[in-house]
């Protein structure tokens, strides 16, 4: 039985591989989604990508994965920090969720340590470059088949 899992990216992240390299590396969006998307497979997960700079796209998105998904695979980006919208959409709809972030978000500046999002998650995982994609899915995957 596939999993199906909706890998949602906040903003800025359509900008991979030219924001911030030192940070973010030098890996584009559409790489780190073939990237996500091979390994997703191998763990009999079917992936969905949705990236937007806006929060009202991201809400609806994680409204609408309450009915066509197994789990949430999110990176809110700057929302991660005084987003409650969204972390009251990831409580409401019930979905696993792991939040995951390239950078070591507790390593930064210090308003980045605080993960609002992150306390409506099963888990966050954070600071290991695109393989925190790959943690986040194998978490998900071992969380939806228990």
């Amino acid at each position: 039985m596939w999993v199906k899992v909706l890998v949602i990216n906040g903003p800025n992240m359509n900008l991979l591989g030219e924001r911030e390299p030192e940070v973010y590396g030098k890996m584009t969006l559409a790489e780190l989604e073939r990237l996500i998307r091979a390994e997703a497979e191998s763990m009999g997960i079917e992936v969905s990508f949705v990236q937007s700079n806006s929060e009202s796209v991201l809400l609806s998105a994680i409204h609408e994965a309450r009915k066509n998904f197994d789990g949430i695979l999110i990176n809110p980006g700057s929302f991660t920090h005084y987003s409650v919208a969204i972390a009251d959409a990831l409580r409401a709809v019930k979905v696993p969720t792991v939040e995951v972030h390239i950078s070591n978000i507790f390593a930064r500046e210090g308003f980045r340590a605080k993960s609002v999002t992150g306390r409506a998650a099963r888990g966050v995982i954070t600071g290991f470059g695109p393989e925190s994609y790959i943690l986040g899915l194998q978490a998900l995957a071992r969380i939806t088949r228990e």
